[in-house]
């Protein structure tokens, strides 16, 4: 049996029939990521001793019929997730030596679930970029593809679910950066919907659209986390009340949903991503969904409202980090960070926050509008998450412009507030691809059961990377 291979659900059951131990399945990892994460760079942080002793910590608790639904699985954080007591520095130089003194409420709540944190991966600096290339711990690379991007911001965790490191990683969404990842590293990327989950303790980028959740191989495993970290939060004041479901629990509900394909989402896609997802919209028709045109008129305006929204806020979240207060000054920004503080402040500045920042405020405004009226007509919205498929390192980053249109179809929902997910389909040249799947507010078991749909009957779980030692 390889241990590494095992999801959390199977390992769940392995440790329930004391098949494995915690401590057997930690080692596996870890010796995984010795042998293999020196030629990706998923991780920033690896935790040796200390998640062992963890590891036995759980097979303590469990002989003492102790009951947690994570008790034992080792798990990986963003670095931009504060660890109480483990190194947090979002992937940047100003936070280099910043060891938090709380956890954020997502680590607290798997945490006091019983996992167990086996280390903190790989991101763009912030969060700023959707390829993984902003950050000054070594570019990820592809696990099916070496030389070729991640997918960003949460790239490590994308690339060490995929690589088998754990099986699970968390992840911030501000503009795909679940989705994104999910799409080009075979994994299922989540992004709930705005307050489902806390964002306590998660170093803010654009704090009107952070969405916390996490990448995972299936489906059934990224719903069991989300039943477990979900939830109002005192210390968030935007987190919902609304109740939490056992998402896992309804993914083998007889459902037939109308899904809304945005005729807007499929214009100057590559051929091979678009031939990929409407093979995947034919599977969802054969099992019972319908499939239903529909327009979002107001869509090509997301990218521009996007930018000078989250420019503004991230001008904003980052004027906190003085040299006073956390690690090092601002001398420390790396070039993506400076260009967002400038676009950011000049949009926020007096004479032109009229121009841009208010007018960018009323057309979100127009987005929000095209939801509400595309969901009184379908129960889920589908479409690309990439207009184009991995591309190899540097191809965009020294365009910044070509860079941003990575995000072109992911945005609207952090914009909206709706939960999105990327369910892996057919590889495009032998290069990952995603499905996206959008929800209306709070109805994340539509994106779960419709994308087990697609998971059920192709598998791609099953594809594995070959890595290089």
């Amino acid at each position: 049996m390889q241990l590494h291979e095992l999801t959390i659900r199977e390992s769940l059951t392995l440790l329930g029939q004391k098949k494995i131990s915690s401590v057997e399945l930690t080692e596996a990892l870890l010796n995984r990521i010795r042998t293999y994460d020196k030629n990706l760079h998923s991780f920033i942080t690896i935790r040796d001793e200390e998640v062992r002793k963890e590891a036995a910590s759980a097979d303590n608790q469990r002989k003492k019929k102790v009951s947690k639904p994570m008790l034992g699985i080792p798990v990986a954080l963003k670095d931009n997730f504060l660890t109480k007591g483990i190194r947090t520095t979002s992937a940047s130089p100003v936070l280099d030596d910043y060891v938090p003194q709380y956890d954020s409420t997502y680590a607290k709540k798997l945490k006091d679930a019983g996992a167990i944190i086996i280390g903190k991966t790989n991101l763009d600096a912030w969060g700023h970029g959707s390829s993984g290339e902003h950050t000054v711990h070594g570019v990820p690379h592809n696990p099916y593809a070496r030389g070729y991007v991640t997918g960003g911001s949460s790239s490590g965790s994308g690339a060490a679910v995929a690589a088998r490191f754990c099986a699970v990683g968390s992840g911030s969404d501000t503009g795909g950066s679940n989705r994104q990842p999910g799409s080009y590293c075979n994994v299922v990327g989540l992004k709930p919907t705005y307050g489902r989950v806390s964002r306590y303790g998660v170093i803010a980028m654009a704090s009107s659209t952070d969405s916390i959740a996490h990448l995972t191989r299936t489906i059934w495993d990224s719903a069991y986390v989300l039943s477990i970290v979900a939830g109002h939060d005192p210390l968030d004041a935007t987190t919902s009340t609304q109740k939490v479901n056992s998402y896992h629990e309804t993914l083998m509900n007889n459902y037939q949903a109308k899904i809304g394909i945005p005729k807007q989402y499929f214009e100057g896609l590559n051929q091979g991503v678009e031939k990929s997802v409407r093979k995947a919209l034919e599977i969802l028709e054969k099992k019972g969904h319908s499939l239903i045109e529909i327009s979002l008129p107001n869509a090509k305006y997301a990218y521009p409202v996007y930018c000078i929204t989250v420019s503004s806020e991230i001008s904003s979240n980052l004027a906190r980090y003085d040299g006073i207060r956390y690690g090092f000054d601002r001398s420390k920004f790396q070039d993506e960070a400076r260009r967002r503080i400038m676009i950011g402040t000049h949009s926020l500045s007096t004479g032109y926050a009229d121009k841009y920042y208010k007018q960018a405020a009323k057309a979100r405004t127009l987005l929000i509008r095209d939801y509400q009226k595309a969901f009184m007509k379908v129960d889920l919205i589908a479409c690309p998450v990439y207009p184009f498929p991995p591309f190899k390192h540097q191809d965009r980053d020294l365009d910044p412009l070509q860079m941003y249109l990575s995000d072109v179809l992911t945005v609207t929902a952090n914009l909206t507030g709706n939960p999105g997910i990327s369910v892996p389909i057919e590889f495009v040249n032998d290069l990952p691809n995603g499905l996206q799947l959008i929800a209306p507010h709070f109805e994340e078991s539509r994106l779960f059961r419709v994308g087990f749909d697609v998971e059920e009957e192709l598998q791609m779980y099953k594809k594995k990377p070959r890595l290089i030692a």
